[in-house]
């Protein structure tokens, strides 16, 4: 199974509480950081709600 490289790209500041605590869940805590997920529907649901906060790369 394949996994998503998932790094912050801009602030969860002034954007609504599900999209901070969607960025939290991810385990992003900070512009510039990168975590990997296993790619799976409830992981591309959580990329999905912040996809404008992050970028996501098939690894």
């Amino acid at each position: 199974m394949a996994d998503l490289k998932v790094t912050q790209i801009r602030s969860g500041i002034g954007g609504k509480r599900n999209q901070r605590e969607t960025l939290r869940t991810l385990g992003l805590r900070r512009i510039g950081a990168t975590v990997m997920r296993p790619d799976t529907p409830q992981n591309r649901g959580l990329v999905h709600t912040v996809r404008h906060l992050v970028s996501v790369e098939e690894v």
